[in-house]
């Protein structure tokens, strides 16, 4: 097939294992710009063998960096992948003929969480849509700080055809995140002036979490992994209660005056 004329941007860091995978299955496109934050594994060696543009940056914010793609892309739809999403046949289809129609600015695509090797059906995790293609001169600004989100003129479409999500592929990268991202949401929360942490907050958070998940949203149906993933995502709430304790009590203030005064 022809290519479409569709600026693919994929933003990377550290992603030597996945940004092959990703980049590769944008041959349909017209443009691929990769822009890389700080990465110090092969990650900008291996973009370079199928990017149009490698683009660097220190700023570690997604909406910001997702608005920087978008300012340099020279097409006028926008397809936005991570390094770990994977696309098929289906989605190719459904993408060409989705920049033929005039009636929509911004599609969204459901996609398909992998997690320790298993799709999870339940637990919050399907359909999971995420907005992924957009006319570029409808798009005003993607927001946010732990879950970014787009600012759009005009209508919006929630397509069929769902995208593969090879997200959570160890317990080690699951940890990575919730340490990169838990203090994150804690200053926010914090900034958000919110109530005090105390033992029975870190407890309520963890159950309502994991009631939330395991029973409620059924991920007992997705079997070991559902499991596993409510028990994480509890731990991942505690997390960000102690590290909102930690704020709220000043402890590395306190650490820094007791080591001075040693």
């Amino acid at each position: 097939m022809n290519k479409l004329n569709i600026s693919a941007l994929v933003l990377a860091k550290n992603e030597e294992a996945v940004i092959e995978g990703c980049l590769k299955q944008l041959g349909f496109v017209s443009e691929i710009i990769v822009l890389d934050q700080e990465s110090t594994d092969k990650t900008v060696k291996i973009a370079k063998k199928y990017a149009d543009k490698v683009l660097k940056t220190q700023d570690g914010s997604f909406a910001k960096n997702r608005n920087t793609l978008a300012e340099v892309a020279k097409y006028d739809w926008l397809l936005y992948l991570d390094t770990d999403e994977r696309i098929d046949e289906n989605n190719v289809e459904e993408i060409e003929s989705s920049i033929k129609n005039e009636q929509y600015s911004a599609y969204y695509f459901p996609r398909k969480n992998i997690v320790l090797g298993k799709w999870l059906k339940h637990g919050g995790w399907w359909p999971d849509y995420v907005p992924r293609l957009f006319k570029k001169k409808d798009l005003i600004k993607w927001v946010g700080t732990v879950h970014e989100s787009p600012q759009v003129k005009g209508n919006i479409k929630y397509l069929e055809s769902p995208i593969t999500h090879l997200t959570a592929r160890s317990m080690d990268l699951m940890f990575q995140k919730t340490i990169k991202w838990a203090k994150v949401e804690a200053e926010l929360f914090h900034r958000a002036n919110f109530p005090k942490v105390t033992q029975f907050t870190i407890c309520k958070s963890m159950m309502r979490e994991f009631i939330a998940r395991y029973f409620a949203k059924l991920a007992i149906l997705d079997g070991k992994v559902g499991l596993i993933e409510s028990v994480y995502q509890s731990l991942h709430q505690a997390i960000v209660q102690v590290y909102l304790w930690e704020i709220q009590n000043e402890v590395e203030e306190k650490f820094k005056q007791e080591s001075k005064a040693k």
